[in-house]
């Protein structure tokens, strides 16, 4: 992106903190923002989006619907931006999205020493031990540096009032970590993109060592590790670009075998117990949708209510 579309993306994701939230406070009694109504939907959602068959689609249509708050809300109409991390795989920092720069997504946190390890405890998914980045604290740099999160935790102790619910303002915070890293490295996209069918595909985006989804968030620490409300921090929207263009990638190698593609059920690990997902499976968007739509019209970037590809 040229520095001009930069500075006008970041001054629209900024935009969405002034506008009031579409959630009720009996719903998401913390939300005060346009931006807190993203978090707050993937805070209720987070139980049947991930490590099954639903996290892909809404994922997809979740970015779609955050480009479009984008535009018609705050008036950007330039690219949309994602984060290819393989190239910056040896250290995050060399990435100029985290140079702290005005045209950055700010810095690594404040560094806080002397910590213990991170311990990721996602329902239903094996823990993952994530030792201390070069970070910790509040970010150093850049646009988001005096912005506020105000939902959750949710994972991460101590949590937040209302079960992550309520108001609870307090500073992005990042921890970034070369060894998590490591993991972004291109030959595990390789292996992501050599993925037989859709089902192989989400499970080695998310494998515990060398999933390129999970480890994305684990390098950048912070909120990053909490699941349920990781779109907290906005470099978030980059890297779930980067995975719906591995997505779109994989796809188009046989698009035609592969865009009407399904698998798993729609809760995580199956517990509780739910149906297969089909195309005709409803995903609820909260506020930012006027109702469930079906996987159906998130499948492809080309057709349906999209009409876009990446660079």
């Amino acid at each position: 992106m040229e520095e001009t579309d930069r500075l006008n993306y970041i001054k629209a994701v900024q935009c969405l903190y002034t506008i009031d939230a579409g959630f009720d406070r009996e719903t998401m009694p913390g939300a005060r923002s346009r931006y807190d109504d993203f978090v707050g939907t993937h805070l209720l959602q987070t139980p049947s989006i991930h490590f099954d068959g639903l996290f892909l689609a809404f994922h997809r249509h979740y970015l779609h619907q955050y480009t479009l708050a984008l535009q018609d809300e705050c008036d950007y109409y330039g690219p949309v931006p994602y984060w290819d991390w393989s190239k910056f795989w040896k250290d995050p920092l060399q990435a100029a999205v985290l140079d702290g720069s005005d045209t950055s997504f700010g810095s690594d946190g404040e560094y806080i020493p002397n910590r213990n390890d991170s311990i990721v405890k996602f329902p239903h998914a094996p823990e993952v031990i994530i030792p201390p980045g070069t970070g910790g604290g509040c970010l150093k740099d850049g646009p988001f540096k005096d912005y506020k999160m105000n939902l959750g935790p949710v994972l991460l102790e101590p949590q937040g009032p209302d079960g992550g619910r309520g108001f609870n303002p307090r500073c992005i915070n990042r921890d970034i970590s070369k060894l998590m890293a490591g993991n972004s490295r291109p030959s595990n996209l390789t292996k992501v993109l050599a993925a037989k069918d859709l089902g192989e595909f989400n499970l080695l985006i998310d494998d515990a060592a060398s999933g390129v989804h999970t480890n994305g968030h684990f390098q950048l620490g912070g909120i990053q590790l909490d699941p349920f409300v990781s779109p907290s921090d906005p470099i978030f929207w980059l890297h779930h670009g980067m995975i719906d263009y591995l997505w779109s990638v994989w796809q188009g190698q046989d698009y035609a075998g592969r865009r009407d593609q399904v698998w798993g059920t729609g809760t995580i690990g199956n517990i509780p117990p739910s149906d297969n997902v089909t195309l005709d499976t409803l995903i609820n968007f909260e506020v930012l949708s006027d109702g469930p739509r079906p996987v159906r019209e998130f499948v492809s970037t080309i057709e349906g209510p999209y009409c876009y590809v990446y660079e």
